[in-house]
Formats: structure tokens, C-alpha cells, sequence
């Protein structure tokens, strides 16, 4: 694929990139790849837009040294040769262990101090419309809010100048697999993807084909739009939540009014007092936390929960909610 090309794939990427205003023109683009079809599809996808939208595109790849990715970095390496493309390495120090989310944490750790390091405005993955359908069930498995369920989404803001983007939300895992074999794509096969002992591969290879063919085909479709669906209300729910904490909230005393408290329903009651402990133990309180806090909006004067934290804990004083050593 020395020159660019136009399919109905290319079409509907332009027309989507539009409708969803998800990329600048003449905008710095850094795209990771994996090796993957899903990354491979979104880096020749964006390359064959390149002259509509004036963009400056790279490649980059994290290796995790991994045994299995034994020669990856330099396949990567190859095919961005071939593309002309200019491609940047990041390499662990020594091997991360084989977890999910510990992959993830330095593997996004690293793109973005790539990203930033050479001034790209946009951070873009080839996360697909598969595994936002797995990432929701996932999270739903794990007890996540509705910030769980939408995690996936279109755009993240990481820094003043840099925005994680998903291009490929509206593609299936099938619909990217189909263009890098139309277009004779040299797809790196993970065997990691195959493991079973990573929970989100036994969601992928059991349970949503299980899901597909007991309950409904179009399963990733529909978790998806739901996902869409819930998105938009936890824009507006992040909105009242940023104007009803300031009625609530003691700035003197850095503590919130129980009275003002009781005035509001409880799923915004939940969301303020999950802030306040945000913003005084430095870490995301749990169900069980957020609820204690929770119920000392009606309890008495010194009440108190068990230990949030070490030796912190809640306790209402004079009718106000604050945070004190235990």
C-alpha cells in the first residue's frame, strides 16, 4: 500500500471523524500500535486521510518484553519503514508482569510521555466497538458505577495540549480483521490473546460469542449504545453534582452541611460525598465507604464511621461532615 486508497471504510472514518468533530485538522497525530489488526487498521485508515486533513502522523509502540513479543518492536519498526512513517519505541526497563492492568498503566504511561515529549496534539488507540462492549461487561462484573460502564470513550482530555482519542468505537473487531486482510495488512498475532487467564480474553472468547449466539447477535451494538446512552447522562450528572457540591460545602471548615445535604436526592448526595472523600484521602472511596459517609446526613451530633483510611474517619459536628484523624 505505497499510495492512498478509498473504500467505504476510509469513507465512513472521514464522515465519522467529522460528525464527531474527534480530530483537528492539520493537527500532530501520534497513533499506537500494537501490532494488532485493530491498530494496524486505524495507523493505513489515517494515513490514507492524511492529505484531507493536513495531519502529521507517527507510530508508536511500548514493549513490554514479553517473551512472546520477541521480534514485535522490529516488525513495527519494518512496516513503518515501508509506510514511510516515523516511528518511536518506548521499552520497558525490565518485564512487566503479565497483568492486565499494570500492562495498561505503564503502556499508557509511556505513549503519553512520547505524545508530550514531541508536541502531539492527539493520542489515538484502536480500541473498537468489541471491546467497548467488553470493557462494559467487564466493569459491570466488577460492581462499577455508570463512570465504569462509560469508561470507554470517544474522547479524553489528558493534559492542557494532548487528547486521547478512539477513532474506531463505531468498527467491530470483525470489521477491522476484514480490511487488514482485503488489504493485506502484515497483522502481528498476540498470543497473549489467546491466554484465559486474563479475565477480559474469557469475556472475549466465551462469553459475548456465548452471549451472541444464546441471546442476541447484536450484543456489542446494543451494550454499546447504552454506553452512548450513559454518557451523556454522567455529563449532565458531573454538572449538577460540580453546582450542588458548592451549596453544600463548608470552604472554612472543609467540611458539607448536613441540612443542605438533606434537601438533595440521594444519587446526588452519593456523588458529593464520594468528591469530599476524593478530595480528602487522595484515592477513590468504595460503595461501603461512600455509604457510611452517607448515612451520617441523618445521624446525631459526633457520629462517626469506622476507619475510612488508616486512622481517618467521618464525623458529624454541629451538623456539618468532616474528615479527622481517628
Amino acid at each position: 500500500m505505497g499510495k492512498s486508497v478509498w473504500s467505504l471504510d476510509h469513507a465512513r472514518l472521514h464522515k465519522l471523524l467529522k460528525d464527531k468533530d474527534l480530530v483537528a485538522k492539520s493537527s500532530r497525530i501520534l497513533i499506537a500500535v500494537s501490532g494488532g489488526q485493530d491498530s494496524l487498521c486505524l495507523a493505513r485508515l489515517c494515513l490514507d486521510l492524511q492529505s484531507k486533513w493536513s495531519w502529521k502522523i507517527a507510530i508508536a509502540h511500548f514493549d513490554h518484553q514479553w517473551e512472546c513479543d520477541r521480534g514485535l518492536s522490529s516488525h513495527i519498526a519494518k512496516i513503518c519503514d515501508d509506510w514511510g512513517v516515523n516511528f518511536y519505541l518506548s521499552q520497558a526497563q525490565e518485564k512487566i508482569r503479565e497483568r492486565e492492568g499494570e500492562a495498561r498503566k505503564y503502556r499508557y504511561e509511556a505513549l503519553i510521555n512520547i505524545a508530550t515529549e514531541y508536541d502531539f496534539n492527539y493520542l489515538l488507540t484502536g480500541h473498537t466497538r468489541s471491546d467497548r462492549a467488553e470493557t462494559f461487561i467487564y466493569n459491570l462484573m466488577r460492581g462499577a458505577g455508570i463512570e465504569g460502564l462509560t469508561a470507554l470513550n470517544w474522547r479524553r482530555k489528558i493534559n492542557e495540549n494532548l487528547t486521547l482519542v478512539r477513532p474506531l468505537l463505531d468498527f467491530t473487531r470483525q470489521e477491522t480483521g476484514q480490511f487488514c486482510h482485503k488489504w493485506q495488512l502484515p497483522v502481528w498475532e498476540d498470543k497473549y490473546n489467546q491466554e484465559r487467564k486474563f479475565a477480559r480474553n474469557r469475556i472475549r472468547l466465551d462469553l459475548i460469542p456465548y452471549l451472541q449466539t444464546e441471546f442476541n447477535p447484536q450484543i456489542e451494538k446494543h451494550l454499546t449504545q447504552t454506553a452512548e446512552i450513559l454518557r451523556a447522562d454522567l455529563t449532565y450528572l458531573k454538572q449538577e453534582t460540580t453546582r450542588l457540591y458548592e451549596q453544600v460545602y463548608n470552604h472554612e471548615n472543609n467540611s458539607l452541611k448536613c441540612e443542605e445535604l438533606r434537601k438533595i436526592s440521594l444519587n446526588f448526595q452519593r456523588r458529593i460525598v464520594k468528591d469530599f472523600l476524593v478530595q480528602n484521602l487522595q484515592k477513590m472511596p468504595n460503595f461501603e465507604q461512600i455509604e457510611a459517609v452517607v448515612k451520617l446526613i441523618e445521624s446525631p451530633n459526633l457520629t462517626a464511621t469506622s476507619t475510612l483510611i488508616k486512622n481517618k474517619i467521618a464525623q458529624v459536628k454541629n451538623r456539618e461532615i468532616l474528615i479527622k484523624n481517628n
